[in-house]
């Protein structure tokens, strides 16, 4: 019986018809990614042109301001409710550590349009605050749109901060107390303690490998 790196050759069969399947099934997810890649070599005209002159300024701008708004939002609100359940303790903070994850419990699209429905002018937040306080139309009042850039980097906080909240809380928790009470030991006050000790410890460390 023949062997191929300590596996039979009814084994070794079985491993490559896993291997064809699953690069079938990488294939077929890609081809979208494919179709649009191939575009590149299509002619395109005045396509690029006219994209510059009218749009591709805006999309550029939008996208980077999507994508340092959402990180900026993501690591404040991840970061510091990480640090507020981990090393504080106060009534709730228990529950807190797991109501911090429900944002992952559905997909993030849902997430934001439920988002989207409850602060639209015809949600029930707009539509109470109108009966609570007598108003009749959006002119008698001002309230911040959804459908907007800071809309959508708000809602996109609120769905994605569980990611940097679950990285920032193991990191906390493998930290020892006593590093921060010799730092508060030494003068420095919480904040100091959180920004020149806490968060260097927190960062990811490559690790020597040991032979």
């Amino acid at each position: 019986m023949q062997y191929f790196f300590g596996l039979t050759r009814w084994q070794s069969w079985r491993l490559e018809g896993w291997t064809l399947l699953v690069g079938a099934i990488a294939l077929l997810l890609s081809l979208p990614i494919l179709a649009v890649l191939s575009s590149i070599f299509t002619p395109s005209g005045n396509i690029w042109s006219h994209l510059v002159s009218t749009v591709l300024g805006s999309y550029l701008f939008n996208s980077l301001a999507l994508m340092l708004g959402v990180g900026s939002g993501v690591i404040g609100v991840g970061v510091s409710t990480a640090w507020l359940v981990t090393l504080c303790r106060f009534r709730g903070s228990r529950a807190l550590e797991w109501l911090l994850l429900l944002p992952l419990a559905a997909p993030a699209y849902i997430l934001a349009y439920v988002y989207t429905e409850l602060l639209e002018y015809y949600g029930p937040v707009q539509t109470g605050l109108r009966g609570l306080f007598g108003w009749s139309s959006a002119a008698e009042y001002w309230f911040p749109s959804v459908r907007s850039l800071p809309g959508a980097i708000l809602m996109l906080t609120l769905v994605l901060y569980p990611y940097v909240y679950l990285l920032a809380r193991v990191a906390f928790l493998e930290q020892s107390v006593c590093t921060l009470e010799a730092s508060r030991a030494l003068g420095c006050n919480p904040w100091q303690s959180f920004f020149r000790v806490a968060l260097p410890l927190a960062r990811p460390r490559s690790q020597p490998v040991r032979l």
